[in-house]
């Protein structure tokens, strides 16, 4: 079968990735980690070389083959955003699919058809398509070891090849994709073939309020596994009362031998042991459980952190690898109707974030992070939900070290499927009930857990954004109260299906109700906390009624806040010719049909950081309810 085909597929939406672990950093020693520069990992960010085609029937098929002549090929840098190189067209939407008013599409399998729609994306005139190659020699310190290849994210749908070998398949934009390279890498003379097509099926459960871009836009590394090596490890710190705590702690391995042992060191804040011990090397190792007496609780005004050293060594006592890694104790919950953080009841300050830059779009740094999070501090914001996908791993661990609370959402949404000239019709809503889709989205739910449950930020995680509600998102909420009981879980579309109100959602949650519809709920025996997902839509000369909403925190202890639409705004700097400066523009701007136009500007940030007048709504209000 043709690989191409798997674009239309629901039910192929993986093919020879890893599966999903934590996101620890390993170092050959402890030295690498205090320097942040481990031997253990390669960065192939930087030059590719690329060729953009407008559909897959007209790209080159064999440039992954090693005597492939790229000689036509361009160059483009890595991480990057397609069209911000230069190739296709910028285009912003909000609740449409971008294909809508010029080609029809169903989401397959959802219109009683038992069949495929055949060459919906693999045939289509218009799915542009990015071929990159990438030539490297393994650094020094990789050779002779296990090596695995992590995209940190790629839109939408990318085929991978080494030296002519074909490696793997993914779709999740927004979560890393792993796969192993160890039986075809060389020291020298590699050649990495990547092709990112812009649109598969997966576009179907990727319809966030944002400009829709495509390729290699985060990170790619090349990871090694020394012959002893930690592949997943989960860190439960548990407070069984607000004086008294436990530490389990377990470890998947991944190794060519056995022979060894991993020492464990539990410090705290203060670089002060408080635990140390070690177990045989095996494939799966249980720590002893550890207590902590009066451990310092985390939270927004008193980040405090512990810190897990592990230390992998041989039969020998050669330490091979190295992981140090932040964790903190707090409890979140529900008591007598009301959440909990540490006890206390919990008010979220909250905002909604995309990641954005006006110069690169979705690909932003460090720089832009930290900015970010001294933001939320300067003004009072205590909570950010990753609207509407993870993001960037450093972003969790800046979250861990200045208390800000994470509502970590799954990269869905299906806003399109069901809502349609602003009326509810879901009459073809994707993932629904469909078996075919249930793969796909529980995969999504499964990959950010495994991923990021180590994030003491994290309160809540979410089930995506918008899609209405159906046995499918029932499964991925079962899924994360299984496999998490310290933490509660969020969804708002229930509300348009109230037939879910009480298996998809710990929380009451709601976007843009009106202050008398929230008393109205909290006056009728309510049965869950009632939170906002979205509120105060900071659009133009937005946010002045704040206060209404915020003096409710005041009347009824189970309204707990919200998340304001939004953080940032979503436009990109492009050179004016009449004024001859850098000026910025938002949806429609760049001839981009249909468009939601100006509404990719709703932050109470401009796009370049600088803050608007609403700031001040928000850092007073968000002051005083702190």
């Amino acid at each position: 079968m043709d690989k191409i085909v798997w674009l239309d597929d629901p039910e192929i939406y993986r093919v020879n990735q890893i599966d999903s672990h934590s996101d620890h950093v390993c170092y050959a020693s402890k030295e690498e980690s205090e320097r942040g520069k481990s031997t253990l990992s390669q960065s192939l960010n930087g030059s590719w070389s690329f060729l953009y085609s407008v559909n897959a029937k007209v790209r080159p098929k064999e440039f992954y083959k090693a005597d492939f002549d790229s000689t036509g090929f361009d160059e483009i840098q890595v991480p990057k955003h397609i069209e911000l190189a230069g190739y296709d067209r910028v285009h912003y939407i909000n609740t449409m699919y971008p294909w809508e008013g010029s080609e029809y599409r169903r989401p397959p399998y959802t219109l009683g058809k038992d069949t495929l729609e055949k060459g919906m994306f693999s045939e289509a005139e218009y799915n542009p398509v990015g071929s990159y190659i990438k030539k490297f020699d393994l650094d020094q310190g990789m050779i002779g070891k296990d090596i695995s290849i992590k995209f940190h994210g790629v839109e939408q749908a990318f085929y991978v090849w080494l030296n002519g070998v074909f490696i793997g398949y993914g779709e999740d934009s927004f979560t890393p994709s792993e796969f192993d390279l160890s039986p075809e890498i060389q020291e020298k003379e590699n050649i990495l073939c990547v092709e990112v097509h812009k649109r598969s099926t997966a576009a179907f459960l990727e319809d966030q309020d944002f400009f829709r871009f495509f390729g290699i836009f985060r990170d790619v590394e090349l990871v090694a596994r020394p012959k002893l090596h930690v592949e997943d490890l989960w860190i439960q710190p548990v407070l069984t009362n607000l004086e008294s705590g436990r530490i389990n702690l377990r470890v998947q391995t991944k190794s060519k031998v056995n022979k060894g042992k991993i020492c464990c060191i539990i410090k705290n804040q203060d670089n002060h042991i408080i635990h140390e011990s070690e177990e045989v090397f095996s494939e799966t190792i249980q720590f002893s459980e550890v207590i902590v007496s009066n451990p310092n609780l985390w939270d927004n005004t008193n980040p405090y952190l512990y810190w897990l050293e592990l230390l992998v060594k041989t039969d020998t006592e050669e330490v091979v690898e190295y992981i140090k890694y932040p964790f903190g104790f707090r409890k979140i919950e529900i008591h007598q109707g009301v959440m909990q953080l540490n006890g206390k009841r919990l008010v979220i300050n909250g905002v909604n974030r995309h990641e954005w830059s006006p110069y690169n779009g979705r690909v932003i740094g460090e720089a832009e992070n930290r900015g970010d999070i001294e933001t939320c501090k300067k003004n009072h914001i205590n909570s950010v939900r990753t609207s509407h996908y993870p993001f960037q791993i450093p972003w969790y661990y800046l979250c861990d070290q200045n208390g800000i609370y994470v509502m970590a959402e799954t990269n869905m949404e299906s806003h399109g499927s069901w809502q349609k000239m602003d009326q509810i019709e879901p009459s073809y809503n994707v993932p629904g009930d469909i078996p075919q889709w249930r793969g796909a989205v529980l995969d999504r739910a499964r990959t950010q857990y495994y991923l990021l449950r180590n994030h003491t930020s994290i309160l809540f995680w979410s089930l995506g954004n918008e899609s209405y509600a159906g046995e499918n998102i029932r499964l991925m909420h079962e899924f994360y109260k299984n496999a998490d009981e310290e933490r509660l879980v969020h969804y708002e579309g229930n509300f348009h299906n109230p037939d879910y109100e009480e298996s998809i959602s710990d929380i009451k949650s709601r976007m843009y109700a009106k202050p008398l519809e929230i008393k109205e709920y909290l006056d009728n025996e309510p049965k869950k906390p009632f939170i906002l997902c979205e509120y105060m839509h900071n659009m133009g000369n937005s946010l002045g009624g704040m206060k209404a909403y915020m003096e409710l925190l005041d009347r009824y202890e189970m309204y707990q806040g919200g998340y304001i639409w939004d953080f940032i705004d979503q436009a990109l700097y492009v050179y004016d010719e009449i004024s001859k400066k850098q000026v910025l523009r938002y949806g429609g701007d760049f001839g981009d049909r249909p468009s939601d136009y100006e509404f990719s500007g709703n932050g109470i940030l401009f796009a370049n950081r600088e803050e608007k007048p609403a700031m001040q709504e928000v850092r007073y209000y968000y002051g005083k309810y702190k």
